[in-house]
């Protein structure tokens, strides 16, 4: 279940950039950061 939460213009769309860049879609993008993110807190 994914939560519902806001998140700002400018992030969504570093996001955006970010999924354009690597030939993601938008749902593989998040995941990607997402992943990232958790891997550099649990570290």
């Amino acid at each position: 279940m994914r939560p519902n939460i806001d998140i700002s213009h400018t992030l969504g769309g570093r996001i955006k950039d970010y999924a354009e860049e690597n030939n993601l879609d938008l749902s593989e993008a998040y995941t990607e950061v997402l992943e990232a993110g958790l891997s550099e807190l649990e570290a």
